[in-house]
């Protein structure tokens, strides 16, 4: 007799900073990631899936929460998760889950900063290393040898190993890879070695017409990236573009082999179900925090408002209600996800919550209100190393207003650095690559008006008036 009656298990994984595009299942013309193809290919991809702020922490916390980042407190790395907040795993425990929280936590450590809700939890100090890592145990430090992510995938194996079968659980596996600085595995080591990856369309992007924030951010394969990431010198007698496309060929190599260790590593925990006759049972979940740049527009890392930055993959496979090779384009956020899985644990979302259960859009319903625009803000203000200037704006299925408002309003802030305003608009249908930033244009100043007038009403609903 068991009392899980007809509530599924939730297995969350979530690697860092993985672009949707270095997905084969989203049409990588980089890797192929056959493990995550079959979470795809057994259930449903969505396309449009986006974080309200690109960066690892506040993108944590929003997941967590189900609230956008101030509400949740945790706009930038420098804020910590309070602790006492509601968040979904202390509802699915308190409704008879068993919670866990295995990997990467990055939301504060010690106290009341320590991860809430989770019968068990054992996490990476911060960032974590790749190799030999420390790991808090229920608070108690514990070295490990080894890569980071084979440790995550043993220990997320021994927990559902030894949970009470008669109970659902809900499991978050949170890869560190393949956040920068990136190093591979001895078994992926040498993955690429001899091939050239391809450089995407917009590597060599001058910024033309685009805002001043756009052209002082420093995060520039050419010239940001630092011998720790590149680990090894450059050839001698290059020139400027040659030594530009060497610099991305070492960074990239070495960030696909960190994906192709995890999707190595998604595999086991797929074939874990299988083999446990759980499969049915389940829900998988493969995400990111958010996306990342991979050479596009020349850079590396997230925090822009910019597509491959903004957008999340999301994979999820559920065979008692989604349908197998599925494929989703109606628009969901991160801040969706929580309320995602207390629906599917047959629990009410509370009134604090500020998304909407995803479960219409995973039975291949999309109700007439659902939404078609949504709201983002990066709230660090020019901090170091990459140097982005703080901004929001809106999201529609065409457009895309982006206002680099010029000064820091944070309250856990920087010295103020203030810069002139500047509004960046695209149009996506037109212009899926970004590169013409419209704002000014005058046959656009209807729709400007229009995506303000939007824009203040997302705003308005949502709470971010500061």
């Amino acid at each position: 007799m068991t009392d899980k009656g007809n509530r599924p298990n939730i297995l969350f994984i979530m690697s860092d900073d993985h672009a949707a595009h270095a997905i084969s299942a989203y049409g990588s013309r980089i890797n192929q990631t056959p493990q995550l193809d079959r979470i795809a290919e057994e259930g449903m991809r969505f396309d449009n899936c986006f974080c309200t702020n690109s960066i690892c922490a506040p993108s944590r916390a929003v997941i967590l929460t189900g609230m956008y980042s101030h509400r949740n407190g945790v706009k930038t790395l420098r804020d910590d998760l309070d602790g006492s907040l509601p968040n979904v795993a202390k509802m699915l425990q308190k409704a008879g889950y068993q919670t866990a929280i295995i990997g990467k936590w990055h939301l504060g450590h010690g106290g009341s900063n320590d991860p809430t809700g989770f019968d068990y939890w054992n996490v990476l100090p911060g960032q974590g290393e790749y190799h030999n890592p420390e790991m808090f145990e229920m608070g108690e430090p514990r070295k490990h040898e080894g890569y980071v992510t084979d440790i995550i995938t043993d220990q997320s194996l021994n927990w559902l190993s030894g949970r009470d079968k008669t109970k659902p659980f809900m499991l978050m596996c949170h890869h560190k890879a393949p956040h920068r600085k990136w190093q591979p595995d001895k078994k992926h080591a040498h993955l690429y070695e001899d091939v050239d990856i391809p450089e995407p369309p917009t590597f060599h992007d001058d910024y033309e017409g685009r805002s001043a924030a756009v052209r002082e951010a420093q995060m520039r394969i050419d010239r940001d990236l630092d011998e720790q990431d590149l680990k090894e010198s450059p050839p001698e007698g290059l020139t400027p573009a040659e030594l530009k496309s060497w610099k991305y060929q070492r960074y990239i190599k070495d960030y696909l082999r960190c994906v192709a260790s995890v999707d190595d590593n998604v595999g086991r925990l797929l074939d874990y179900l299988d083999e446990e006759g759980i499969a049915d049972d389940t829900i998988v979940v493969y995400t990111s925090d958010q996306g990342f740049f991979l050479g596009d527009h020349g850079w590396y890392d997230k925090r822009f408002m910019h597509e491959e930055s903004l957008r999340m993959p999301f994979l999820i496979r559920y065979p008692r209600e989604i349908a197998a090779g599925s494929v989703q384009e109606a628009m969901a956020l991160n801040v969706d996800f929580a309320e995602t899985f207390l629906d599917y644990a047959e629990l009410p979302a509370p009134s604090h919550m500020q998304g909407r259960s995803l479960r219409p859009l995973l039975g291949g319903q999309v109700p007439p209100d659902w939404q078609t625009a949504m709201y983002y803000r990066y709230w660090e203000h020019l901090s170091r190393p990459h140097r982005v200037g703080a901004h929001y704006g809106i999201r529609t299925t065409r457009y895309k207003l982006i206002y680099y408002y010029g000064e820091e309003r944070s309250a856990n802030g920087a010295q103020p650095e203030i810069r002139t305003p500047e509004w960046e608009l695209y149009d996506l249908r037109n212009d899926p690559l970004e590169m013409n930033n419209l704002y000014g244009d005058t046959s656009c100043e209807l729709t400007v008006v229009e995506l303000k007038g939007q824009l203040e009403e997302l705003r308005q609903k949502i709470g971010d008036l500061e």
